[in-house]
């Protein structure tokens, strides 16, 4: 059930752009699945039981991937599934068969497998991972339509907000483990008194607050969820009924047993909530767009439900679920009815809308009773949460200001969620028959009404029978949170004459009365809201807060910036420099005794490191006037490193060092084909020669005290003496045991450290991709853009012998070395499974084979060209990169499988025919995904830089390219 959302996102994902039915089919089987799980789960939770499902990811730290799912998270999951059925369903008909439609599902069920995480999490850390997901997979559901400026602008409000707000809650679960002792949410349930009384109980309540708040547009946060209206209609139902606002809401449900019931929760819940409440509520009445009005309508029952959970008590709690479940129904079905009205007559202007009762008065018929939901009228599941919360508001009048004003307030907010409710209503279905609409309004198509049909249905039935139809799902969610100390209350349609009635008669007339006697002002108000609104625009002032960052970062890069990258890198330097000696203060790094040890060193290998310092200060020195030879000698102190690990007994490092160096000068020269020529930036005078050669003296001192820093750390960590036991030894006494091989390196990369390793592909297929993504744009210089003679006699033997021309003869410039190339293709294959296969016992490992496969296709690639390899091979380095980082992640999780955590081995004997007996151990598996995806990220490389001398380079205007050498023919 949890994962079937991702994989179903995955293969709707791969579709073709134009199939729709076939995305909205697999979208909708998706969900249904999860749907009929759920349903089939609830015997498992419905006597106060949990549903618990462990994978172990790093047990010791206590960080596992836990699935919980109890009688709340079962009620929100039935909200997140349920309502994603019928939105599926609505959107196979809303969304137009132009739009790439699969992507759109792609994101949508995406969604809802984030969100479903969210419910059903089990570890605290987990849960804000999950968090984090709905804010991505939202910012992606918004800006859907990228190519409106609203809709993007909309996406990056939610996406800063939302997780910004994620941020905060991460340091406050952490805050929260720390004083349970434990990430794990049951534990952290199970320690409320603990968690209210320590010292760290008010900044992790803060910080929590700062997450569910923002996630669920609270004041003064609210502001990001009337943009993100821009969104498609599908997503506006789904998002802001069921899923992302109500995350915030469950959060605070969840955690209420261990962080409620304190003045600061009472405070600073009750106030925002109530705030959000009215602010909410007012401002929905100026609203001429119908999802403008229903957004700010949202704000204001979320407002709602926070009050109720501000006060503390189990029947506000009650009410809080109650309330979220109506919510949901009668705020999902409204959009979609919006989404009709928008389809069916090209417009959501309220002021252009009028009598269409007439034209679809199904719809408006639909739309009246999820209206009437949403303003409390009775026999409507809104009227009996909303008569829960004023009886809960009454009952909690008295204590402080907010207490004593509760009642009024919460009067005077369902007062107005009457009139703009009223307002939706009449203003659309009823009066005169519309003029101007851009279609002739009609029904929708009888599928796509088919979801609000249902949603109503439910509005009716829980109001009329809540006990029956909602009682018992409502009870088992109650009591998962509140267990032993679940109050006595009453689903009951008539409670007979009490205050909570009066104030709900009260705010029916009131609203009625207030829509009829302002119904022209609200009409004409050409702003859409309050005047005074205007000056306090949460909105207008996250825009501010953001052009003032831009500005500041603007200001910073031109007080610290430089065009130059070497004066980038000497801060950089400078910066690390100072720091370390900030760090090291007075103290002493090198013990007098550590003398000694520079008596022992050979003296071959102190030549030989004199030779490699010699290369490195000479690539330094070159890079400015010859940079062929700066990267020749680059190579060279590359290759003392070589040596020295083979001085210190590494054949491993050797070999990968060796492998590498060859890998990256290569490419390094291939790249200096297309750099500009080396021109001075400053007129050769003496004042400018003067301040060059003071520039260079800085940079020599700056390098040689950055330098002498790294080596006097390097000799200080290797002759201080210390009292600590060297890991290596559990490495050397366990590599064979535990992991199967002899060659600690190896198995200590693939086996013990996998998941660092793992984190190190992953960066390495960034890399490759980020480069690759840089060099399709780039294109080189003009001066670059004349070919090599070399490159020219190269080319033209090609064309020679493709061409087949009869009496004419290759010219030996190329031949020799194409054909050396050529066949060292099939040697170093050979060789790079050697690698790959004596890894695991002797040097070796699927890095090594992965760089030395690289260089195989370097040579051809090389030897061949671009267009002659890629005609006769299948190059596909980006599916390389997948499919490597794919399969070692698929190792990992196959652990699971048996129990154990992620990226564990299993080593065996096996013995086959004709081999013989070999040891096997899944880490090789992980090893081939390593060699796959560094043969991919180097071959993105590769062929980015190849392919530069295929395109046309970008001229300016006016521009001729130089002309191309003259090459005479070989006679």
């Amino acid at each position: 059930m949890a994962a079937a959302p991702f994989l179903g996102a995955i293969l709707a994902g791969f579709l073709p752009t134009r199939a729709r039915n076939a995305a909205a089919g697999l979208s909708w089987t998706v969900a249904l699945a999860g749907l009929v799980c759920a349903i089939l789960l609830y015997p498992a939770v419905a006597d106060g039981g949990i549903v618990r499902y462990e994978l172990n990811w790093l047990p010791s730290l206590g960080l596992n991937i836990v699935l919980r799912l109890d009688g709340l998270a079962w009620l929100f999951s039935m909200l997140v599934l349920g309502i994603g059925v019928l939105v599926i369903l609505y959107a196979r008909y809303y969304m137009a068969a132009t739009d790439p439609v699969p992507r759109f599902f792609s994101f949508l069920l995406a969604f809802m497998g984030a969100m479903l995480g969210v419910v059903i999490s089990g570890n605290i850390i987990q849960l804000v991972v999950f968090w984090e997901l709905t804010s991505l997979f939202s910012f992606l559901l918004i800006g859907y339509w990228h190519h409106s400026t609203a809709a993007r602008e909309g996406a990056r409000m939610a996406l800063t907000v939302t997780a910004t707000g994620g941020l905060c809650l991460l340091v406050g679960m952490v805050l929260l483990g720390q004083i349970a002792g434990s990430f794990d949410l049951d534990v952290v349930l199970a320690s409320g008194d603990l968690i209210k009384s320590s010292p760290l109980y008010l900044p992790a309540l803060l910080l929590v607050l700062a997450g569910a708040l923002t996630k669920s547009a609270q004041f003064p946060f609210h502001f990001w969820l009337p943009r993100a209206m821009s969104a498609p209609t599908p997503v506006s139902a789904y998002l802001h009924s069921a899923t992302m606002v109500k995350a915030g809401v469950f959060l605070l449900i969840l955690l209420w047993p261990v962080l409620a019931g304190t003045p600061a929760w009472y405070m600073i819940v009750g106030t925002a909530g109530m705030a959000t409440l009215l602010v909410g509520a007012y401002s929905a009445i100026f609203q001429h767009d119908l999802k403008g009005l229903l957004a700010y309508s949202t704000i204001s029952h979320l407002g709602l439900i926070m009050v109720l959970l501000g006060l503390g008590t189990p029947l506000a709690l009650v009410a809080a679920i109650f309330h979220t479940v109506n919510h949901a129904t009668f705020k999902a079905s409204l959009f979609m009815a919006a989404g009709i009205i928008d389809h069916e007559t090209g417009t959501r202007d309220l002021r252009r809308l009028s009598g269409l009762y007439r034209f679809m008065p199904i719809t408006a018929t639909l739309a009246t009773v999820a209206a009437g939901a949403m303003a409390g009228v009775p026999l409507l599941n809104g009227f009996l949460s909303k008569e829960m919360f004023l009886a809960e508001a009454l009952e909690n009048s008295g204590g402080s200001y907010l207490s004593y004003a509760l009642p009024v307030m919460a009067t005077v907010a369902s007062a107005f969620s009457v009139l703009y409710s009223l307002r939706f209503i009449h203003q659309t279905f009823f009066g005169p028959a519309p003029v101007g609409l851009d279609r002739t309004p009609h029904e929708p198509p009888r599928w796509m009404r088919f979801p609000i049909e249902l949603l109503v249905l439910a509005c009716v039935v829980i109001g009329v029978i809540p006990g029956i139809t909602i009682g018992p799902y409502l009870a088992t969610a109650v009591h998962a949170v509140l267990g032993d100390q679940t109050p006595y209350y009453s689903l009951k349609v008539w409670h007979g004459f009490n205050p909570p009635l009066l104030m709900s008669l009260m705010a029916l007339v009131g609203g009625v009365v207030l829509y009829l006697r302002f119904r022209q002002v609200i009409n004409t108000n050409p702003r859409g809201g309050p005047k005074v609104f205007s000056r306090f625009n949460g909105g207008l002032m996250f825009d501010a807060v953001m052009t003032s960052a831009r500005h500041g970062a603007r200001r910073l890069e031109t007080i610290f910036g430089a065009v130059r990258l070497q004066a980038q890198l000497r801060a950089l330097v400078v910066v690390a420099i100072v720091a370390a000696v900030l760090a090291v203060g007075g103290r002493r790094m090198i013990p007098a005794e550590a003398g000694a040890a520079f008596g022992q060193i050979d003296p071959g290998f102190a030549l030989l490191w004199l030779i490699g310092c010699a290369c490195a200060v000479g690539a330094a020195w070159q890079a400015k006037y010859h940079r062929l030879a700066a990267v020749i000698l680059m190579g060279a102190a590359g290759l003392v490193s070589c040596l020295t690990f083979v001085w210190l007994s590494a054949p491993d490092l050797a070999v990968t060092q060796l492998l590498v160096e060859i890998v990256t000068t290569v490419l390094l020269l291939l790249g200096l084909r297309w750099l500009p020529k080396r021109l001075d930036f400053l007129p050769p005078s003496s004042a400018n020669r003067a301040q060059s050669r003071r520039r260079r003296r800085l940079d020599l001192m700056i390098a040689t005290a950055a330098g002498a820093g790294v080596a006097l750390t390097a000799f200080a960590v290797m002759t201080i003496p210390r009292d600590l036991t060297s890991i290596s030894t559990f490495f050397i006494e366990h590599s064979y045991e535990q992991g199967g091989g002899r060659n600690i390196v190896n198995v200590l990369l693939v086996d013990f450290r996998a998941f660092d390793t793992f984190g190190e592909i992953t960066v390495l297929g960034i890399v490759g991709l980020t480069i690759f993504a840089l060099l399709r744009r780039f294109r080189p210089a003009p001066d670059s853009l004349p070919q090599p003679d070399q490159q020219v006699r190269q080319n033209a033997n090609d064309d020679l012998r493709d061409n087949h021309s009869p009496g004419t003869t290759l010219s030996d410039a190329m031949l020799i070395p194409r054909v050396v190339m050529n066949g060292l293709f099939p040697v170093i294959l050979v060789l790079s499974t050697h690698l790959f296969l004596r890894g695991h016992d002797l040097p070796g490992g699927g890095f090594a084979a992965g760089v030395a496969l690289s260089i195989a296709f370097i040579l051809l690639y090389m030897g061949s060209g671009a267009r002659w390899v890629e005609d006769r091979l299948r190059v596909r380095p980006l599916s390389w990169v997948g499919i490597g980082l794919l399969l070692a992640c698929l190792t990992g999780a196959g652990s699971w499988l048996f129990g154990y955590p992620f990226l564990t081995s299993y080593f065996q004997y096996v013995d086959l025919p004709v081999v013989g007996r070999l040891p096997m151990a899944t880490a090789v598996l992980f090893d081939l995904g390593v060699v796959v995806l560094v043969l991919g990220a180097t071959l993105l490389i590769l062929i980015a830089l190849a392919h530069q001398s295929l395109r046309r380079p970008r001229l300016s205007k006016g521009t001729q390219p130089p002309p191309a050498p003259v090459i005479e023919e070989a006679p």
